[in-house]
């Protein structure tokens, strides 16, 4: 490829720049449909012998019967074939979840106990709290790393890239309004390993072009180390596309959040090893050169 990405990365700036920001109003306006792992509820997944639609379950859950259970604004959602429902409502206790099975059998006929998860407040807080203590702790481990392995400079840039990933990752969930869950963690942080294995893999055949050619400008080794990994970064995320597609396709219900997210995370990752972390890293090499040369200039003077 002989593209020349350092030339135009104020185009990419600007994608992204718009991406994030996008996904930024989404956050601050939608924000995220944080699951009972971290708030708190009782989810309760039931499947019926007909479709039971979600007036009829609403006025189940309104049956006279409940009136002394705290049952708040109740959510449902149809699974699968719509014979399966998820409720969602407050932390309840055994006994209450028992009475609102026994309604719903005597509404609907024969009741299938699929799932029943209660979260409590302190619990939901400290699964929260582990979640984001992850998430930095992936980012400080990629910063050293990158930082020792290559230069600080490369490990910082690798951060950003990282944080453009996961931004757009959490604007698309977002805007879909699914409900994130503990499996999405694990999908965000697999999407931070795969974005920065394969900037590492860039970063390194830049330093590689660097030690071979120290005449080349940062941007043009940028663009000699980009344009040598191109084929690889392309050949290796569509072959890792085609096994999350088809667990997007075929994972159902319960794996749609992790598919999805992974989906989109390496669509974005890949397109930031290339056209995000290499030109954020010559932006900051050549601004860094522009100060230390201001600086030896105003010292002369």
């Amino acid at each position: 490829m002989t593209f020349d990405v350092m030339g135009r990365r104020r185009v990419f700036f600007l994608i992204s720049g718009l991406l994030v920001l996008a996904s930024a109003v989404l956050l601050a306006t939608r924000g995220l449909n944080l699951g009972i792992d971290f708030t708190q509820g009782t989810l309760m997944e039931r499947g019926f012998e007909r479709v039971v639609s979600e007036t009829e379950l609403r006025q189940a859950l309104a049956d006279p019967a409940l009136q002394n259970v705290n049952l708040g604004t109740p959510r449902v959602q149809h699974l699968g074939d719509g014979r399966q429902v998820l409720i969602r409502v407050p932390a309840l206790s055994n006994e209450a979840i028992a009475t609102i099975d026994r309604v719903l059998g005597e509404r609907f006929g024969p009741v299938e106990v699929l799932r029943t998860e209660v979260v409590h407040p302190v619990i939901g807080a400290e699964l929260l709290r582990r979640a984001l203590l992850s998430l930095g702790l992936a980012a400080v481990g990629v910063l050293v790393y990158v930082s020792i392995r290559f230069e600080y400079s490369f490990g910082l840039m690798a951060i950003v890239a990282d944080l453009h990933d996961a931004l757009i990752a959490l604007g698309v969930l977002s805007l879909l309004g699914w409900e994130v869950n503990t499996a999405f963690i694990a999908a965000i942080l697999t999407v931070v390993g795969y974005s920065i294995n394969d900037t590492i893999v860039v970063y390194d055949k830049i330093r590689e072009v660097r030690s071979a050619h120290p005449r080349l400008s940062p941007a043009e080794a940028a663009n000699r180390g980009v344009q040598e990994t191109f084929v690889r970064s392309i050949n290796t995320s569509l072959t890792t596309l085609v096994a999350v597609a088809v667990l997007v396709a075929l994972g159902g219900e319960t794996l749609r959040v992790f598919s999805v997210t992974l989906l989109v995370g390496i669509l974005v990752g890949t397109y930031s090893s290339i056209f995000v972390a290499s030109p954020l890293w010559v932006s900051w090499t050549e601004w860094l050169h522009r100060r230390s040369t201001r600086v030896r200039q105003a010292s002369a003077s």
